[in-house]
């Protein structure tokens, strides 16, 4: 039951979203109209409810410096949220830590789930806003992957997205991007990726 209620926190909107009757995000309709057909044509699929499709997207800030600023976690949820499009959920210590001054229960990050039409906007902007911000950026790594097409990306800087207020931002701060797929393993899930456009190198 807690479990649901969790998600439920995740998946509620910062405020009411407008949407234009018959919108799609832009990615979400190449997946359609372009990368199922070469899914299934690259693997002999015959099925197209069988064809590997994104699921989630999931978006983590680790707060470590939260123990001895609060301040700056709150920062971190504003900033999160306004990137995501929706309210970060607040992650807390599971066991106490002495060596750190942790203690069981302390707030030490956030994190925020993205489905549906967000998911697809997000990952839009990633791949053609905020990587190429990225300085000196060649490519992203293809050994992230779990063995079951699920693909974690480390990144360093938030500040690569522009949706975060760069004078407000009292200091940078990296995050993990998990995309979870329906691949089942680390090739489809590759194929599918680099269909819509993340940038592994050849």
């Amino acid at each position: 039951m807690a479990k649901k209620k969790t998600e439920d926190r995740e998946l509620s909107t910062v405020g009411p979203t407008e949407r234009r009757e018959g919108y799609a995000p832009r990615l979400k309709q190449q997946y359609e109209g372009e990368v199922v057909a070469r899914l299934m044509k690259e693997f002999g699929i015959e099925n197209p409810m069988a064809v590997p499709r994104l699921e989630k997207i999931s978006l983590n800030m680790g707060m470590g410096e939260a123990i001895q600023n609060v301040k700056i976690l709150d920062e971190a949820v504003e900033e999160l949220q306004a990137l995501a499009g929706q309210r970060p959920v607040v992650t807390r210590a599971r066991k106490s830590i002495a060596a750190f001054k942790l203690r069981e229960g302390m707030p030490i990050g956030c994190r925020v789930t993205l489905r549906g039409e967000r998911m697809w906007e997000f990952l839009d902007r990633l791949i053609a806003i905020a990587l190429p911000r990225v300085r000196d950026f060649r490519g992203i790594p293809t050994k992230s992957f779990d063995g079951r097409g699920n693909y974690t990306l480390g990144i360093k800087d938030h500040l690569i997205f522009p949706e975060v207020d760069y004078n407000k931002v009292e200091k940078p701060k990296g995050m993990n991007i998990t995309i979870t797929t329906t691949a089942g393993n680390d090739e489809r899930a590759l194929f599918l990726l680099r269909e819509l456009g993340m940038p592994f190198p050849r």
